[in-house]
């Protein structure tokens, strides 16, 4: 069975409704077990458990929203915090992606991507990107193509800032879906 965690920060619900998008994507490869787990749960009585998925864990899929031109400062903690997997390298050639939500349609997405690359890169990770084209990019597309942000690293989505997640676009979560997908199957490819 491949294990797939996800940990993410969400401000605002945006990136949480993303990040479940990657989770149903990842939970439609038979024999994967998903672990849905926000920064948040890193701290208190849980946080021992929660390090124990990571560490067990065949992929991480890092995400959150982009704030100011990079990750969240929640995020950021938390990826300070890895240092000690890091030290360790218990997190060495494991599967790693990420994902990302701003309310711009370009909101410097691609700086908080290459920041979970870094990380990914730091503990001897090995990346999966997305592995689409750019979708609404010429004149017969849609805001209903998958990837219409035009990410190729990772899975970007943009919401506006006057809605909530209903008024998020369902090709991002579809795009969403599709990466948590692909890091399920190539994790199960590899442990076979």
């Amino acid at each position: 069975m491949a294990k797939v965690a996800i940990v993410y920060h969400s401000g605002y619900g945006h990136t949480e409704h993303q990040a479940k998008a990657v989770s149903r994507g990842a939970a439609t490869v038979e024999g994967t077990q998903v672990d849905l787990l926000s920064v948040a749960d890193f701290d208190g009585d849980a946080a021992d458990a929660h390090w124990a998925k990571l560490d067990a864990a065949d992929a991480i899929i890092f995400g959150a929203p982009t704030y100011m031109g990079s990750v969240s400062g929640d995020m950021k903690k938390f990826m300070d915090a890895t240092a000690g997997a890091w030290s360790a390298q218990k997190w060495a050639n494991k599967l790693a992606a990420g994902f990302t939500n701003s309310g711009a349609h370009s909101g410097d997405k691609l700086s908080t991507l290459i920041s979970f690359v870094l990380l990914a890169g730091q503990h001897g990770m090995i990346w999966v990107n997305l592995n689409l084209m750019p979708g609404n990019n010429a004149s017969t597309g849609s805001l209903d193509d998958l990837n219409r942000v035009g990410g190729f690293i990772g899975a970007m989505s943009q919401s506006n800032v006057d809605q909530g997640v209903e008024g998020m676009q369902d090709s991002d979560l579809r795009t969403a879906e599709h990466l948590g997908r692909r890091v399920a199957e190539t994790a199960s490819r590899i442990r076979t």
